[in-house]
């Protein structure tokens, strides 16, 4: 297509969707009525109307005609280079534009490619003469390389925010594991690198495969492909590749009936009609899309419909050698004379060029989906503005040039400057990549009941220079090609929940792990976490693993009942002492309280009193001056008691032997001062023990938690253990030395025996402590303080009832015996007899 013009603007289109022909052909494009691509011609036209409009135009580019000359690339690499260099070098074929002027006319800039692999191929040659090339489909993000492609624009969105977009969708429903598929070109290939590269930062997913589809009809790779697919647990596919690659895709897929994916389409094919039929909506329906930004053109309608089937056609408006043959058999399914043979026989039209398009119901004219068409158009006036500031630039601010004297380096930098608003409301504008300000749709493809198609857009996503990518989603709007007409879940793994953690599995993506317990006392309190946390000190784990809970504490309690009847015994032990006291105050004259020392007896009942109040350091939460004092007090107090049971043996033992014929001079060594000056003496060496120990390696409170991780059993740990054994010792050696002299004293007369009283106590002394040991150390935590504390108020009531017992019995309830005559006469009686 060409129309002559001041200045020629160059274009390539993508008309026929395969080419059939040798490379080495000139881009002409053949069997179109097989391969025709309606929507390329439409791109193609809205190129001309732009141009026609901004001709009509007096404020934009005045007293000056642009005109065009376009090209179809036949989508090959080849076609389209060899026509882009044909438009740059004036090799293109001669046209006639006017009777008296022939000749090839200058191209100031070329808007196109639609593919990103000729572009980069295009471009790459234009960028060395700084010839403008402006895309309105090539995306891949290789091309904002502004050292590689310095004359590049585009009014597409570069891949690398397409991904970001696609990424901003997988965040937003949940679906970490998806399958890839990837066109075989640049397009395909850089996007595939752009998204595994954004993907692993954003660490929101992982690949389930990557597939890259064949560019021709290969049966045994796409059959691969969809048994992939199939083995594949992913439930999202998205795809990077274009039309005639997904024509290729669905055939195979719907022959292996592979249904129950969700599909997302990058902008190549979100919106292709040829998609949309209802063979393939029960397997495409619910795609969900990334579409270049919908625009409004008004007037395109009407220009369209002026299309003419003239094979040539001449004339002052400037249409010239369009060719329309293809698009007029295309859309009325006839043929112009000659028809090929056969073609009338069998039922075919022949086209008459009188046909009306209002009367055929075509996507060629719904004016209301223009999205490439759109891009078309904005960069057509793009270059328009360009040339506009060119033309009008003073000198000085920066290069300017004549209409005769226009060179296309010079339009770079006013592209690169350019800034005006659509009809539509749109910006236009470049950034230093000559990249446009990101913006797309989010289009979902809802299924209709008669099986047809209706893509809706349910979204959009654009950039913001304050927030960056920001998704917006209509959920409601969205049709999910499911039985529970909701989204599908998309995920290698579930989520560890809370009180689990993730372990990967070996040799397969990160997606894809195990969920772990954590283990006793850490926790995690989050979702697909790495790793568990320990919990404080006095916390331990609840029993989901998901939160720290303070630890049960444990120790010997007044409140607990263990407790309470331990402290009640020793209150009563205190008491009976007391009262047992009181009475030896009260009958302290009577001969048998006299009898054998009664200030021992006195300390006896006061050393008593300490034992049993001892115990009552042992119950209650351990503090340091508690477990300091315990033991201390405990020694000091069981050594004053078996000091004064062992004097009063010794005592009893003297008085004996001074009866006998001169041994009247042991006495002396036993008097009031002695006795009291040994009870203090042996006390000192414990009370010296109990400082050595204190001062070097004294108890203290310990937070056990070696019995119940879930519990705090607070115990005091005796510092020394060398300490504590000869604490123990010394007093098992007073106790010990007190049994065998009582022992030896158990039969001596009875009026001054008080050994066998004294036998008998240290007997059930010593059984308590020896069975004490066993006990104690196999006892834990509060039990252990329980066994101590049992064995000081077991021993303490057995020396009480065994040497005050019958003491108290004869001077409450038989006083006929406290007198001195019925302990003399029992003597004499027991002497007579024998």
């Amino acid at each position: 297509m060409h129309k002559t013009g001041d200045v020629i603007l160059g274009g390539l289109f993508e008309i026929n969707f395969f080419s059939v022909f040798p490379d080495f052909q000139r881009p002409t494009c053949i069997f179109c009525v097989f391969f025709f691509d309606v929507l390329g011609f439409r791109q193609a036209q809205t190129m001309a109307f732009a141009v026609d409009e901004i001709n009509r135009n007096a404020e934009l580019l005045p007293n000056v005609t642009l005109g065009y000359s376009l090209y179809d690339n036949c989508v090959k690499l080849g076609i389209g280079f060899r026509a882009a260099l044909a438009l740059i070098s004036g090799q293109e074929e001669e046209i006639v534009m006017e009777d008296n002027c022939s000749g090839s006319p200058p191209v100031l800039a070329i808007v196109g490619d639609s593919s990103s692999t000729r572009c980069i191929a295009i471009s790459t040659v234009l960028g060395l003469y700084r010839v403008p090339m402006v895309s309105y489909f090539a995306t891949c993000s290789c091309l904002s390389d502004r050292q590689k492609f310095p004359s590049f624009f585009r009014t597409i969105p570069s891949d690398a925010f397409q991904v970001n977009a696609m990424i901003q969708i997988l965040k937003h429903f949940g679906w970490t594991w998806v399958g890839l598929l990837i066109s075989a070109d640049d397009y395909g290939l850089h996007a595939a690198k752009s998204f595994q590269s954004d993907l692993s930062l954003s660490d929101e997913g992982c690949l389930a495969y990557l597939e890259v589809l064949p560019w021709g009809n290969e049966p045994p790779e796409l059959r691969r492909i969809v048994d992939v697919m199939k083995a594949s647990t992913a439930r999202v596919v998205l795809v990077f590749a274009h039309e005639s690659h997904m024509i290729n895709l669905m055939e195979e897929v719907v022959r292996q009936n592979l249904t129950g994916l969700q599909w997302l389409a990058s902008e190549a094919w979100s919106t292709a009609a040829v998609l949309q039929t209802p063979d393939l909506m029960p397997y495409l329906g619910g795609t969900l899309g990334i579409a270049i930004r919908r625009g409004e053109i008004p007037g395109l309608r009407d220009f369209l419909l002026e299309i003419n089937p003239n094979i040539k056609h001449n004339s002052s408006s400037g249409n010239s050698m369009v060719r329309f043959n293809c698009f007029w058999e295309y859309t009325f399914q006839c043929r112009f004379a000659p028809p090929p043979a056969g073609w009338v026989e069998n039922g075919g039209k022949v086209c008459s060029g009188k046909e009306d398009l209002r009367t055929v119901e075509t996507e060629f004219l719904d004016i209301f989906n223009l999205r490439p068409e759109y891009n078309v158009y904005k960069a057509v006036y793009a270059l328009a503005h360009a040339l506009h500031d060119l033309l009008r630039c003073e000198p000085g601010s920066g290069s300017c040039a004549a209409l005769e004297t226009l060179e296309p380096w010079q339009l770079v930098y006013y592209l690169e400057r350019v800034n005006f608003t659509t009809s539509f409301g749109d910006q236009v504008s470049f950034d230093e990549n000559g990249d446009i300000l990101p913006i797309y749709d989010v289009m979902n493809w809802l299924r209709l009941p008669d099986g047809r198609a209706n893509v809706q857009n349910v979204g959009e996503v654009k950039m913001s220079a304050f927030s960056g990518e920001q998704l917006t989603l209509d959920g409601d709007k969205i049709f999910w090609n499911f039985e529970s007409k909701k989204p599908p879940r998309s995920v290698c793994s579930e989520n560890c929940p809370p009180g689990t953690r993730m372990v990967r599995k070996k040799g397969e993506p990160e997606c894809c792990f195990d969920c772990i317990p954590c283990s006793e006392g850490m926790v995690n309190n989050k979702t697909n976490s790495l790793e568990c946390f320990s919990c404080p000190e006095d916390y331990w784990s609840s029993p989901q693993r998901d939160h720290c809970v303070l630890r049960q504490t444990e120790f010997l309690s007044y409140q607990e009942p263990l407790g309470i009847c331990l402290t009640a015994a020793s209150l009563l032990g205190t008491f009976i002492c007391a009262v047992v006291l009181g009475i030896f105050i009260y009958h302290r004259s009577t001969p048998i309280v006299r009898a054998n020392n009664s200030e021992l007896s006195f300390q006896l009942l006061l050393s008593l009193q300490l034992c049993f109040l001892c115990s009552l350091l042992f119950i209650g939460r351990p503090r340091l001056w508690t477990c300091q004092l315990r033991h201390a007090a405990f020694g000091i107090s069981f050594v004053l008691c078996v000091s004064c049971i062992l004097v009063k043996t010794m005592v009893v033992l003297a008085v004996f032997k001074a009866s006998k014929p001169g041994g009247g001079a042991s006495l002396k060594w036993f008097g009031a001062s002695q006795q009291r000056g040994t009870v203090l003496v042996l006390t000192s060496v414990q009370a010296a023990i109990c400082t050595a120990w204190l001062v070097t390696n004294s108890p203290a409170p310990h937070k056990n938690t070696q019995y119940h991780n879930d519990k705090i059993v607070y115990e005091c740990v005796v510092g020394s253990t060398v300490g504590f054994s000869v604490l123990l010792g010394y007093i098992g050696l007073l106790a010990i030395l007190s049994f065998v002299l009582a022992f030896l004293a158990r039969n001596l007369p009875n009026n001054f025996n008080e050994a066998k009283l004294i036998t008998f106590s240290m007997l059930i002394f010593c059984a308590v402590w020896v069975a004490f040991v066993p006990a104690y150390v196999s006892s834990p935590g509060k039990y252990a303080d329980a066994v101590e504390v049992f064995a000081i108020l077991a021993s303490s009531f057995g020396l009480l009832m065994a040497l005050f017992g019958p003491k108290c019995y004869i001077i409450l309830l038989r006083p006929e015996r406290n007198t001195k005559k019925a302990l003399m006469g029992r003597s004499t009686i027991g002497t007579s007899e024998k």
